[in-house]
């Protein structure tokens, strides 16, 4: 008789586990996973074997999704999720198909990525030293490597998080970067972050055996919503802006690139993205910011 979806479940977490996949990864999986059981377990009930959800159940939960007012991504997000979960049981031998793998994806809305000017990023990374002093930050050394190196390098908040002490080699120039799928790639840095991080390691006061570089009032690594939360706190302050937030460091390293003339495979290969086409959103940008400099200055637009 088939096991019931909530313990397969916990099976697949595991072997995620095992296979070393990120902690972000299992996580996120769990929750989509478990709201997926919940949805098929009936009120003071038990989940149904897992041969009772064919395609046709599974549309009617997409359904369900979109009749919710859920974005597109997040609808994606949660299928991805399921579609793995249901690779895993035919690969064990639980299913002899994957019923997941006949549902497509929402289309994505394309959307170009909101980027901040150099000019903006420059009145941020100049007056964070005395915004720090006058909110009487703990670690303002700390704050001011964390802009850095988001501008610098281009990380992904969750890579600056998982930064560890050996992965900075400040007489090479560079750092080595844990990224999506724990695919590693060195970045380089510049002057500017390693200045900053050469003034914040003297003054770094970490926890017995804390490897992380970047670390809380107690010692511990700093989390992503504790750097988003950095992140938001001096942009108010100092650019009047709520809206920006560790991605949009990210977004603006990539499209200053392009415009000083850095070459689209380069970029795929700073940012870690798998795919080409991942990194072309940002000649998007690039001719957007093209054709405002067109309409602002030629007589004729």
């Amino acid at each position: 008789m088939p096991e019931p979806l909530r313990k397969l479940a916990h099976d697949y977490l595991e072997s995620l586990v095992r296979e070393n996949a990120s902690p972000h990864t299992v996580r996120n999986y769990e929750t989509e996973l478990l709201q997926f059981v919940e949805y098929f377990t009936p009120k003071d009930g038990e989940p149904p074997s897992v041969d009772a959800i064919d395609v046709l159940a599974i549309r009617e939960w997409m359904s369900d999704l979109f009749d919710r007012k859920l974005k597109a991504s997040s609808i994606r997000r949660k299928l991805s999720a399921v579609r793995s979960f249901f690779r895993f049981l035919q690969r064990t031998g639980v299913l002899d198909r994957n019923p997941a793998k006949l549902v497509f994806s929402p289309k994505m809305a394309k959307t170009v990525p909101r980027v901040m000017t150099a000019e903006n990023v420059s009145t941020l990374l100049d007056q964070m030293p005395q915004q720090a002093n006058k909110f009487d930050r703990p670690q303002p050394a700390r704050d001011v490597a964390i802009f850095e190196l988001l501008y610098g390098t281009g990380v992904r908040v969750s890579e600056l998080a998982g930064l560890n002490l050996d992965d900075i080699d400040l007489a090479e120039r560079w750092i080595l970067v844990r990224g999506k799928g724990r695919k590693e790639r060195q970045v380089p840095l510049g002057s500017k972050a390693i200045q900053a991080i050469e003034k914040y390691l003297p003054e770094r006061k970490a926890a017995p055996g804390e490897r992380a570089v970047f670390v809380n009032h107690r010692g511990k690594r700093l989390t992503t919503r504790g750097l988003q939360l950095i992140v938001k706190l001096y942009s108010e302050e100092i650019l009047k802006d709520p809206t920006i937030h560790p991605h949009s460091f990210r977004h603006s390293y990539a499209t200053h690139l392009l415009a000083d003339g850095a070459d689209l495979r380069s970029i795929q290969e700073l940012l870690g993205h798998a795919r080409l086409s991942t990194t072309q959103k940002y000649t998007q940008v690039a001719l957007t910011d093209l054709m405002k400099v067109y309409d602002k200055a030629h007589p004729k637009a």
